[in-house]
C-alpha cells in the first residue's frame, strides 16, 4: 500500500547548501596496479565507486543527469578532504540497454577488476536484473538511482536503490489517471520487467476504482525491438479508451506519431519515468500539449540543478534521477565512513544505518553528516531526492513522485509532487 499527500506547486527538497559552484571533475580510472583488490569488494586504498549508467542506448537521455549526480557527490566529498585521507574515485562505465546486454556485462566485469566497493546503477531494471547476481557474488554493493521493478525488492543484501519501487510510482500514476476521470484505459507497453511490473500496479489501481483496462493486459505487450506501431495503435484504439498510457523507452518516438496521426488527443496520453522526456527536437510544437507523465523523485531546487549543470559542463536537458544518483553516491561514502572500511561488505552493512533506518540526528550533505559520524552519532541522511530510509527490502521506505504536464514545446513541466509510503 502507499499513502499519498499532494505537495503544492513549487515545493522542493532543500538544496545542499555546503556545495561550491566551482566546476571540477572527480572521475577517472586509475591503473589497477595502484591498489590491491580485496575479496569482499573494494580496494586496500581509497574508496572507489563505479557507475553503470546509460551512456548509449534507448535510455541515454538519463545518462547525463545521473552521471552529474555521481560527480557532484564525489566533488563535495573531495572538496572537504575526501575520506580516510584520500579522494573518492569515480569510474564511469556504460550500461546501455536490454537490446545490448553484453555492454553492461562487460562494464560490470571491468568495474569488478577496477576494485570498486559499490556500483551506482543501472538505470534500467531489466539491465540490473541481468547483472545483479554478478555484482553481489563479487561482494560489491549495487545501488540504483532509477530501478523501479518490484522484482528487485529484497533481491540481495548487496542490492539497494534510491528510487521507489513501482508500488509507489504505479499508485501515483494510477491515481492521477483515475482523478482525471479516465474510466477506460488502454496501455501500450513493451515486454520488459519494468513495464509489466508498472502496468500491473496501474491496472490494479484503475480496476479498484471501478475502471477498466481495455488493452495492455498480460499478453498484449510488444517486443523491445519493435519499430512499426501502426497496427498496435489501431488495436488499442479499437477498444475506445478514454486515455492511453505508454510505458516504453525510445520506442515512444515512433508510438506518438502513430497515435496523434490517428487523431487521438494528446491531453489523454500518459507517460512514465522511462519516456517523460524533452521531445522539443522530435516533434512539431504542440504535438504533446497537455499530455502527462510521472517521474519518481521530488523536484530538486534550482540551486541543486545549477550544481548539476556545473559539473556537467553545461545546462542539462533533463534532471531526472540526478538527485537520486547524488544520494546513492553520498550514502555509499557515509556507509564506508561509518563502517571504517572501503570494501563492499562494509558499505552494505552500514547503508541502512546512515540512511536513518535506526534513527539518529538529521543531517544534509557530506560535511554535516560526516562530522556527526566521526563524533560517534547515528544519522538520518536527508536525501535531496526526498526518499526516506531504507526498509527491510533495501527500498526507500517513502518517496516523492513528480507529476509533469507537457507544454506547447513538447517539454514536460513539473507541476506537483505526490508523497507515498510503501
Amino acid at each position: 500500500m502507499a499513502r499519498w499527500n499532494t505537495i503544492a506547486r513549487g515545493a522542493t527538497v532543500a538544496a545542499v547548501a555546503s556545495l561550491a559552484l566551482a566546476a571540477c571533475s572527480s572521475s577517472g580510472t586509475t591503473d589497477p596496479s595502484d591498489s590491491t583488490s580485496t575479496p569482499d569488494g573494494g580496494t586496500a586504498a581509497g574508496l572507489k565507486i563505479g557507475s553503470l549508467l546509460p551512456l548509449t542506448g534507448s535510455l541515454a537521455f538519463l545518462g547525463p543527469p545521473e552521471v552529474a549526480g555521481v560527480e557532484l557527490a564525489a566533488k563535495e566529498i573531495n572538496d572537504a578532504g575526501g575520506i580516510f585521507g584520500s579522494n573518492v574515485e569515480v569510474i564511469h562505465r556504460d550500461s546501455s540497454d536490454t537490446d545490448n546486454p553484453q555492454i553492461a556485462s562487460q562494464s560490470v566485469s571491468a568495474l569488478i577488476s577496477d576494485g570498486v566497493a559499490a556500483i551506482v546503477g543501472a538505470a534500467s531494471s531489466s539491465v540490473s536484473l541481468n547483472v545483479v547476481d554478478d555484482v553481489a557474488n563479487a561482494g560489491i554493493v549495487q545501488i540504483s538511482p532509477a530501478n523501479t521493478s518490484t522484482a528487485l525488492s529484497g533481491y540481495s543484501p548487496f542490492y539497494f536503490r534510491t528510487a521507489p519501487p513501482d508500488t509507489v510510482q504505479g499508485s501515483a500514476l494510477g491515481n492521477l489517471i483515475v482523478e482525471d476521470g479516465i474510466k477506460k484505459l488502454g496501455i501500450l507497453l513493451f515486454a520488459d520487467d519494468y513495464a509489466t511490473s508498472l502496468r500491473d500496479v496501474v491496472q490494479g489501481v484503475v480496476e479498484e476504482s471501478g475502471g477498466e483496462v481495455t488493452y495492455g493486459k498480460a499478453g498484449d505487450e510488444f517486443q523491445t525491438d519493435a519499430s512499426n506501431f501502426e497496427s498496435i495503435v489501431q488495436d488499442v484504439l479499437a477498444t475506445n479508451p478514454d486515455g492511453i498510457l505508454v510505458i516504453a523507452f525510445d520506442q515512444t518516438k515512433n508510438i506518438i506519431p502513430a497515435l496523434v496521426g490517428a487523431g487521438y488527443p494528446a491531453n489523454k496520453l500518459y507517460f512514465t519515468d522511462g519516456n517523460t522526456a524533452d521531445y522539443s527536437g522530435a516533434f512539431e510544437p504542440g504535438v504533446l500539449t497537455g499530455a502527462k507523465g510521472t517521474i519518481p523523485g521530488a523536484n530538486p531546487s534550482d540551486d541543486f540543478k545549477a550544481l548539476l549543470d556545473d559539473v556537467n559542463g553545461g545546462k542539462l536537458d533533463s534532471y531526472a534521477y540526478g538527485a537520486e544518483s547524488y544520494d546513492a553516491t553520498m550514502l555509499v561514502a557515509l556507509a564506508a565512513l561509518k563502517g571504517e572500511g572501503t570494501n563492499g561488505q562494509t558499505v552494505a552493512d552500514n547503508l541502512a544505518a546512515v540512511s536513518g533506518a535506526s534513527g539518529g540526528t538529521e543531517c544534509t550533505g557530506w560535511v554535516a553528516c560526516s562530522e556527526l559520524i566521526l563524533a560517534g552519532e547515528d544519522i538520518i541522511y536527508q536525501a535531496v531526492s526526498g526518499v526516506g530510509p531504507f526498509n527491510s527490502d533495501n527500498d526507500p521506505a517513502s518517496a516523492f513522485v513528480g507529476v509533469y504536464v507537457f507544454d506547447d514545446a513538447n517539454v514536460p513541466q513539473w507541476t506537483k509532487a505526490v508523497y507515498g509510503e510503501v
